[in-house]
């Protein structure tokens, strides 16, 4: 399977993602948009793409006159979105699938950084799901710790089915149709993951009722992370079973 990723700094890369990509034999390829419009950089070609991957980011995606190429972005999210290409987006590509759909993208009531439970939306459960719910009815556990690092939030786009909510954020995550699904927190972080969220990013690390210290996010245990990744591997399952 021919997977394609967007990346947009340097120290936001695919995390747990990759490797289980790898293991299983997909081809993967890359946009960096920290190097646009640098033609190794180009947009791919979206026939020869069967999942596409948005990854996060520090810029919002509404700084279009700041970062040019967010508004390329958005547009061929939309088109592998019309296609029904599979599409999985992840904080800040979670935002830009939401604007790509025209939903609004604005500031979150609080800055959410580190280690919160996220809670499954009763609504989103197998039984009670619209027919626009995944066929194997992905959903996410009653609660689940998972590792956030975001001062925006999306809106939900129209026909959209939100699936998981935080304390802090009411929308941690949506799913459109079988193939579209958006998550505001990270599912995919490995400890140095982390690490480099703290050392690059460290400054947001500011009091606040959801923001933790570089010392708590930095303590999680294995078994947190790996909580977080088995809920991910499930939903990249159901996605490499969707495409072509």
């Amino acid at each position: 399977m021919r997977v394609h990723w967007f990346q947009h700094v340097p120290f936001e890369g695919l995390g747990s993602i990759e490797p289980w990509l790898l293991e299983r034999g997909h081809q993967l390829s890359v946009t960096r948009f920290q190097n646009w419009p640098a033609g190794s950089e180009a947009l791919p070609d979206l026939d020869a793409v069967d999942l596409l991957i948005a990854m996060g980011g520090p810029m919002s995606v509404n700084d279009e006159a700041v970062h040019p190429w967010l508004a390329a972005e958005k547009r061929c999210l939309a088109e592998a979105i019309g296609r029904g290409i599979p599409v999985l987006g992840i904080c800040l590509g979670a935002q830009l699938i939401a604007s790509a759909l025209g939903a609004r993208v604005l500031r979150n009531p609080q800055p959410e950084i580190g280690w919160f439970p996220v809670q499954a939306i009763p609504s989103a459960s197998p039984a009670s799901a619209p027919a626009t719910a995944s066929a194997d009815g992905f959903a996410f556990p009653p609660t689940l710790p998972v590792f956030h690092w975001h001062g925006e939030t999306f809106e939900l786009p129209a026909g959209a089915v939100p699936l998981a909510r935080s304390a802090a954020c009411a929308n941690q995550a949506f799913q459109l149709g079988t193939h579209v699904f958006a998550l505001q927190c990270h599912l995919e972080t490995t400890p140095a993951a982390a690490r480099a969220l703290v050392e690059h990013c460290g400054d947001e690390l500011i009091a606040a009722p959801f923001v933790q210290s570089a010392e708590e996010i930095l303590a999680a245990p294995p078994e947190r992370y790996a909580a977080a990744q088995a809920v991910l591997q499930r939903l990249l399952t159901a996605l490499c079973a969707r495409s072509g």
